[in-house]
């Protein structure tokens, strides 16, 4: 799976972004092969202040879908909407992903704390 991720920095008019964003937002939805869509709002950071505002994440099945969608007729007309925005004000990414299903740390099981224990003795 890959991902076509929108990183936004945080907006000096948030009105005037929430509305190019919306416009933008409407005709992402319509793009053709996106498996998954995640909106991330940013509530802060360890660091401080964070840059990003908020991260638009585009779920694709291959590269070849994810160019597909983008080099599209609304993928174009979403990228043109997109350019609304203040130059520097987003960054684009393209990433693999990697994902695992039930990715937990195995616990150790009861008998074999007391079993190392007594061993430890």
């Amino acid at each position: 799976m890959v991902k076509f991720m929108i990183v936004f920095r945080h907006p000096e008019d948030a009105e005037a972004f929430e509305n190019v964003y919306q416009d933008f937002l409407g005709l992402v939805e319509r793009m053709p092969h996106i498996q998954r869509r995640q909106v991330v709002h940013i509530t802060g950071s360890p660091l401080g202040s964070p840059d990003a505002y908020r991260i638009l994440e585009l779920y694709f099945e291959s590269t070849n879908a994810q160019q597909n969608a983008l080099l599209s007729e609304i993928g174009q007309e979403a990228g043109q909407e997109l350019q609304r925005l203040k130059r520097g004000s987003y960054e684009l990414y393209f990433a693999d992903v990697y994902e695992e299903a039930g990715a937990q740390t195995a616990q150790p099981q009861p008998e074999s704390i007391a079993e190392s224990q007594s061993d430890d003795s």
